[in-house]
């Protein structure tokens, strides 16, 4: 996978993640927040360059606007 396309998925996947704990370790985690509009323009300039296809893109915009109007 291109350096982008791995960018633009692990910005997805952290937006869907909030977290684990396990075995009753002590957990510390450092959240980043990315904006609804600093992703869709990642996944444009994704799209622009040729690391996602149309597709790929009209998918993960969808879920990115469908997640802000549920809120």
């Amino acid at each position: 996978m291109t350096r982008t396309r791995l960018l633009v998925l692990a910005l997805l996947s952290a937006a869907m993640v909030t977290g684990c704990g396990g075995g009753g370790a002590a957990v510390q985690t450092t959240t980043t927040t990315v904006s609804i509009g600093q992703q869709l323009i990642d996944l444009k300039k994704a799209r622009d360059s040729g690391s996602i296809t149309q597709s790929e893109y009209d998918r993960a915009k969808q879920q990115l606007i469908s997640r802000v109007l549920d809120n």
